[in-house]
C-alpha cells in the first residue's frame, strides 16, 4: 500500500483502515476546570468533526488553496481537527507571530479573535456550548455553530503538490512534504506532552500515516511522570 502523502490521505487512510479504533486520545493536565479531562477519538470522530470544521472553513470564510488560516490554539486535540480542516480544504495552517496575511484566526483567546481580519473562537472544554462571552462582531462561536455544518465534506478545490501547507517558525512546508516520513514501527502508539503544536500536528501527521494513534497530554506532568498513564494507554513510543 502506498504510503499516504498529504493530510487527507492520511485521514482517508485512518478511515479505510479501522474506523473505530482510537486514533486521538487527550489528557489534560493543566491547573482549573478542565483539569483530569480525557477525551478518545476514533478515525471516525475524528474526521466527523474535520468535516464539519473544513465545511465551515470552504462555506463561511472561503478558504481555499492559496488562503492562510492562523491557528492561535494550544497543542489540544481541537487543534488537530481544525489543522485537518484546513488541509482538507486546501489551505495553509501557519503557526506563531502575529495575524499578518492571515485571511482568518482561529483561536481561544477573545482578544486575539477580535483583533483579527476574521476569525473563529474556540472554546476548549469539551462539553462547551457556548463560549463564556459572546465573541467580537464577526467572529464565529465555534462551540455553539459548528455542530450546525454537515457530516460530509467535499473539497471545491483540491490543492497542488507545491501548494504551502505547514508555516512554522522553522520554515515553510509544501503538501507533498508535510508528512514526516518517521523510521517508527507500523501501529505505533505515540505519546507527547509537547507544548509546540507545529510538532504535535507533525508527530501526528508521522504517527497516523504509519496506521497508529497519538496519545496527547497538556500540562504538567503527573508525581510518576507519567509512567501509569503510558501503560494504561499501551504507549509504545514516549517521546
Amino acid at each position: 500500500m502506498r504510503a499516504p502523502r498529504t493530510p487527507a490521505d492520511v485521514l482517508a487512510h485512518l478511515l479505510r483502515s479501522d474506523p473505530a479504533r482510537p486514533r486521538v486520545t487527550w489528557y489534560d493536565d493543566t491547573p482549573g476546570p478542565t483539569a483530569g479531562e480525557r477525551i478518545e477519538l476514533s478515525a471516525k470522530v475524528l474526521a466527523n468533526w474535520v468535516n464539519k470544521a473544513a465545511n465551515a472553513l470552504q462555506e463561511e470564510f472561503d478558504v481555499e488553496p492559496g488562503s492562510t488560516v492562523r491557528l492561535a490554539l494550544p497543542p489540544h486535540w481541537r487543534a488537530l481537527y481544525w489543522a485537518l480542516a484546513v488541509w482538507s480544504v486546501g489551505g495553509c495552517v501557519s503557526l506563531g507571530g502575529e495575524d499578518g496575511d492571515a485571511d482568518l484566526t482561529v483561536t481561544d483567546d477573545p482578544d486575539v479573535a477580535g483583533d483579527a481580519t476574521a476569525g473563529v473562537l474556540v472554546t476548549l472544554p469539551a462539553l462547551a456550548r457556548s463560549a463564556p462571552e459572546l465573541p467580537p462582531t464577526g467572529v464565529m462561536d465555534e462551540a455553539r455553530e459548528l455542530s450546525t455544518f454537515g457530516d460530509q465534506f467535499t473539497a471545491w478545490e483540491e490543492p497542488s503538490d507545491d501548494d504551502p501547507a505547514l508555516r512554522t517558525p522553522a520554515g515553510l512546508a509544501a503538501y507533498a512534504a508535510v508528512v514526516p516520513q518517521r523510521e517508527w514501527p507500523q501501529g505505533t502508539r505515540l505519546h507527547t506532552r509537547s507544548d509546540d503544536l507545529g510538532q504535535v500536528l507533525l508527530d501526528a501527521l508521522a504517527v497516523w500515516a504509519l496506521d497508529g494513534s497519538l496519545v496527547l497530554s497538556r500540562g504538567p506532568a503527573p508525581a510518576d511522570g507519567d509512567r501509569a498513564r503510558l501503560a494504561a494507554e499501551g504507549v509504545t513510543l514516549p517521546l
